[in-house]
């Protein structure tokens, strides 16, 4: 049974992780930094508080929100374990971040974990943990892909050998547009209802997903934020943003909760980038660097694992 106090607990380590982040982000930025916005959750208790940074040298705009909220009753959401909690009420916490960089040459990443209870009067709660994170490329680098991934993968290795193929598979599977049948980008991390352990560890292992997710992309902005681009690279970032949009819209758990439970809509739209652009069925240039984008877009295997 989940204590008051070890929710306290999950709060204080959520809280701390946007303010490293939101730190350490604009710090890379070099111009910008991370404004806050105090907000209140208008159908029930709790709040957010939603950090944005626009504009910047390195960053065209990002987000590293935390929300803390509480409900009488759940939305559904698309997931499928609101549907066996009728009549329960609900808390739910989380950090979720979003960064659109200024250079095409640097990948979007996206990082969110988060906390679920839920609770009715005379019966134990429910609580689970969920979050991940992955990386959307416009002009992809092998070794950028795989260092990613081997960061996602040292997130897992403490928890078994099986937990990051799996989890792998898992974002592979969620992040793809089935309208478009496409991958949004190229994965990394995505687990959801994660009570399969004690609470204990299931902390422990969303702390160690919150944790990499920066040692992940931090060393692939510093890489790659300074390669010389022009208008028409500018031109196809702003065309594969359209997925990111589509996606979030139409897909994203998180988006729709959000929605559905009336939070804040400023908030939970951070996630948009800040230009984009469709073009009626528009298709790249066989052997373009634009074309290539596709093949590491098709799930495959970027680091070594054994099965145990």
């Amino acid at each position: 049974m989940v204590e008051t106090a070890e929710i306290l607990v999950v709060k204080n380590y959520l809280l701390n992780l946007q303010q490293q982040m939101c730190q350490q982000l604009a710090e890379e930025d070099g111009k910008e930094s991370f404004q806050p916005d105090r907000w209140e959750y208008k159908t029930g208790s709790g709040g957010g508080i939603t950090s944005v940074l626009a504009n910047g040298a390195v960053i065209a705009r990002g987000g590293v929100n935390f929300s803390h909220i509480q409900g009488d009753s759940l939305p559904p959401s698309g997931n499928d374990q609101f549907q066996k909690l009728e009549g329960y009420g609900f808390e739910a916490m989380g950090v979720s971040s979003v960064i659109h960089p200024l250079n095409p040459y640097v990948p979007t990443a996206h990082m969110n974990v988060r906390f679920f209870c839920a609770t009715k009067p005379n019966t134990d709660p429910i609580w689970w943990f969920g979050g991940g994170f992955d990386l959307t490329p416009y002009y992809p680098f092998q070794e950028d892909c795989i260092h990613f991934h081997q960061m996602a993968k040292q997130a897992c290795d403490p928890f078994g050998n099986e937990v990051y193929p799996r989890l792998k598979r898992w974002a592979d599977e969620y992040f793809y547009l089935k309208h478009r049948q496409e991958h949004r980008g190229i994965g990394g991390l995505f687990f959801d209802n994660l009570q399969e352990w004690s609470f204990e560890q299931c902390f422990a292992f969303t702390r160690s997903v919150g944790d990499h997710f920066l040692k992940a992309y931090l060393p692939i902005i510093a890489k790659r934020k300074n390669t010389p681009f022009g208008e028409s690279e500018r031109w196809f970032q702003r065309y594969r943003r359209g997925r990111y949009v589509e996606f979030n819209l139409l897909i994203d758990r998180g988006t729709l909760f959000g929605i559905q439970s009336n939070g804040r809509t400023e908030s939970i739209l951070m996630s948009m980038p800040p230009e984009v652009n469709w073009t009626y069925n528009w298709q790249p240039e066989p052997g373009s660097p634009e074309a290539k984008l596709t093949q590491f877009l098709q799930p495959q295997e970027w680091v070594e694992t054994v099965s145990s």
